[in-house]
């Protein structure tokens, strides 16, 4: 029976995870785990944050190497990360330096410098990406200049970085690429008109560093021996496929739903909002909302909004860890938190005062006070001001998404490790007010396995009958509203200003 090997990378942690058919379901194994931190590295003279991305690829091969052991070689392997980041080759293909994180601090102020060149307006009717400071247009104008980026010759985002190491082919599966702010939702294309107007303003040659892009489901290659020198066991015979290597965009595909009316939370470090179309939403309407219109399986769009996510929780509590001089017990701080009333303190968790690391604890009373509400005392309440607050923002994401797709929602399926937060998930059933279904929690790795088990010929169909196998694979569980609805309505209202 054939195995698919899934490296799922997210951005705190990193797995291998083997998948296999069985009677309808996968069945799945985690074979191995490690730590993804960023690394500060000093550079001229500010400190620049870095993905230790050669430390992520080992540990990758190393567990496909454990999975070979135990299990044999893997028919195929499937790479899915975050998002936006990338490396950088030069003519010898040799890797300029480690990706930068997309928490760094050198983009601030550089969409405006963009804006300036390509109106806002102009770049979301042909993009149509949510603006972050980070995403990978702003990356390159903040590099314009740097004796780095005029020794590249190619660009690669993080999982076709790995995926080249492992088979040679350099490539950019469109799912990913849909995240750089360069890439035509509609054609599923690169924008050679945005690539142009990057060049002229700042001297960025970005369509000579951009490879050929492919759908999910490719099959890139082989795995090359010279990938596993001195591994021992080999994986012999495998190929590499290119999935849906955003990890939302796996994650998305392992929705288990049963009716086209559903809304998505997929929710991690982020958390990501929306909805599945056929094509892009890209009006003004939508621009001035801050969606996002990211490729999907099967020539879908994710139309979504990126909220913070569960970030702020655990950046609270590694700042408490550092206090206390030992590690948070999130599920005992979690049940102090459903003790503590709800809305007492709410906080608009996308604030980018947020983003980077550092005390969060501290910026959420910053934030609290600004707000004329009392500051959160304590770790629980801080807790539960994270949590409604993450549940309102979803309230307001699934809403205006809904309103400007022109579509109905009638339940929320909420899939990743925030799963396991049972107080979010019913938070986020009081404040859509519609019924959440909570599950799969490796949402990422089960997607990615199963357009592999496709690719191999061992499934058959479209997205339907691959979430049947998700539906067949995954123990859900069902949250229904509750609580005071007008509170919700009210605090909406409050935080954003939204009209009764």
């Amino acid at each position: 029976m054939s195995t698919f090997a899934a490296v799922d990378l997210g951005a705190s942690s990193g797995r291998v995870i083997l998948g296999r058919l069985d009677d309808g379901a996968l069945v799945t194994e985690e074979v191995a785990r490690f730590p993804n931190a960023p690394v500060a590295v000093p550079a001229g003279r500010r400190t620049t944050l870095h993905w230790d991305v050669l430390r992520l690829y080992d540990a990758a091969l190393a567990g496909l190497r454990r999975a070979a052991r135990t299990h044999g070689p893997p028919a195929t392997v499937g790479i899915d990360s975050w998002a936006v980041d990338y490396g950088l080759l030069d003519a010898d293909d040799a890797l300029l330096g480690n990706p930068v994180h997309y928490r760094d601090r050198r983009t601030a102020g550089t969409p405006e410098r963009v804006f300036a060149h390509v109106p806002a307006p102009e770049l979301y009717a042909r993009t149509g990406v949510q603006v972050q400071p980070f995403n990978t247009i702003f990356q390159l104008a903040a590099a314009a200049g740097t004796a780095q980026l005029a020794a590249a010759r190619r660009l690669l985002l993080v999982p076709d970085l790995l995926g080249y190491w492992l088979t040679g082919v350099q490539v950019a599966e469109v799912t990913n690429a849909s995240t750089t702010g360069l890439l035509d939702p509609t054609a599923r294309a690169w924008a050679p008109d945005v690539a142009a107007a990057l060049r002229a303003a700042f001297g960025v040659p970005v369509a000579d560093l951009l490879p050929p892009l492919v759908e999910p489901g490719t099959v890139v290659g082989p795995v090359r021996p010279a990938g596993l020198e001195g591994a021992g066991a080999g994986l012999d015979g495998a190929a590499l496929v290119a999935v849906a290597s955003h990890d939302t965009a796996s994650a998305v595909a392992a929705v288990p739903a049963e009716r086209p009316d559903f809304a998505y939370v997929s929710c991690g470090t982020w958390s990501l909002v929306g909805l599945e179309l056929d094509a892009p939403v890209l009006t003004e309407a939508s621009r001035a909302a801050n969606f996002t219109n990211e490729l999907g399986l099967d020539g879908t769009v994710r139309y979504l909004r990126n909220v913070m996510g569960l970030w702020l929780l655990q950046e609270s509590a590694r700042t408490w860890a550092e206090e206390q001089g030992e590690d948070v017990d999130l599920p005992a701080l979690v049940a102090a938190a459903a003790r503590v009333p709800a809305l007492t303190c709410v906080v608009d968790v996308d604030d980018p005062v947020f983003l980077p690391p550092g005390d969060m604890p501290g910026r959420i009373a910053a934030a609290a006070a600004a707000g004329g509400q009392r500051p959160p005392a304590g770790p629980a309440e801080t807790t539960r001001c994270i949590l409604d607050s993450l549940a309102l923002a979803y309230r307001r994401a699934v809403r205006q998404a809904a309103e400007l797709a022109d579509r109905e929602v009638g339940v929320v399926h909420l899939v990743g490790g925030g799963v396991r937060n049972t107080l979010l998930c019913q938070l986020t059933a009081d404040a859509t007010g519609l019924p959440v279904v909570a599950g799969p929690v490796e949402g990422a790795a089960l997607g990615n396995l199963l357009v592999q088990a496709r690719a191999a010929g061992a499934l058959a169909g479209g997205l339907p009958e691959l979430r049947a196998v998700v539906a067949a694979s995954t123990v859900t569980r069902r949250y229904v509203p509750a609580g005071d609805a007008a509170a919700w309505a009210a605090a909406e209202r409050r935080l954003f200003a939204v009209p009764a």
